[in-house]
């Protein structure tokens, strides 16, 4: 798919000219599935209802809770419930934030994590009425923005977020990749102390926020064993009728989310 010369090329054309068996093709199709350790290509209609069944029942086994990116806020409400957190727990500010769209087409190519998204899209709701409520959850979302919007203007020069061109620290500068635009931060100037340290962390990209954590995790170990612990060997996909089935490594979740997105201490 690195071949195509857009990505509306590629949307258009993909399904004759993509080759799953490529090195890191599977990026370019059904990653969601693949995420939740699926074999990603599906061969016709049928394969792909019978797919997304077994997977649906296979992640809410594995799953008590999924949360959905596009309704981030309400899902972030939905699991300060489920845990018994506060609201500082889970204000942040959105990151890899894109300034590009095309949906309806990307939904056609990714068939199966579409039908991954409509299925759990309307548990998540379910839940929301079970452990919040409606009113209760428009409420709380906005407490969450009204915090957000009032750590925006202590942490954030401009208050929002900037073309990674003007980007001044290159430790918040997001990984760039294709012809998507990814967006991040500047800190205001004059921060200090405890408060300096707690807005860069939630500006901070995950490449970089991951490497704070290995940091902390391996403090002990030398930089060149952190960097080779982070080399994870490739896991069995479930293999919904294909026996040893191998998924590459280096895996990225879109559109569900299973984790909060923590405020380090």
């Amino acid at each position: 798919f690195q071949n195509a010369s857009s990505l509306e090329d590629f949307l258009d054309n993909g399904s004759q000219t993509y080759n799953s068996s490529l090195s890191n093709n599977h990026y370019a199709h059904n990653i969601l599935a693949f995420d939740f350790g699926f074999d990603n290509v599906v061969a016709d209609s049928v394969d792909l209802e019978k797919r997304a069944s077994i997977s649906i029942a296979a992640i809410e086994q594995d799953f008590h809770l999924i949360l959905i990116s596009e309704y981030f806020d309400e899902s972030m409400i939905l699991l300060k419930h489920a845990l018994c957190w506060s609201m500082d727990d889970v204000v942040s500010f959105t990151l890899n934030r894109r300034t590009d769209s095309t949906a309806e087409k990307i939904k056609r190519w990714n068939a199966l994590d579409w039908r991954l998204y409509q299925h759990f899209n309307a548990t998540f709701w379910h839940k929301v009425e079970h452990l919040v409520g409606r009113e209760q959850l428009k409420m709380e979302v906005s407490q969450l923005k009204y915090l957000r919007a009032k750590l925006a203007k202590t942490c954030l020069k401009d208050g929002g977020a900037v073309d990674p061109s003007q980007i001044k620290e290159a430790g918040l500068k997001p990984l760039q990749y294709g012809s998507a635009i990814i967006e991040g931060y500047n800190l205001n100037p004059g921060l200090n102390g405890q408060t300096k340290k707690k807005c860069q962390r939630l500006i901070t990209p995950e490449l970089q926020y991951t490497e704070i954590l290995y940091s902390k995790q391996f403090a002990k170990q030398p930089v060149k064993h952190r960097q080779t612990t982070r080399i994870v060997a490739p896991q069995h996909q479930r293999t919904l009728g294909r026996k040893n089935k191998k998924s590459p490594t280096g895996v990225f979740s879109t559109h569900i989310y299973v984790k909060k997105k923590t405020n380090m201490p």
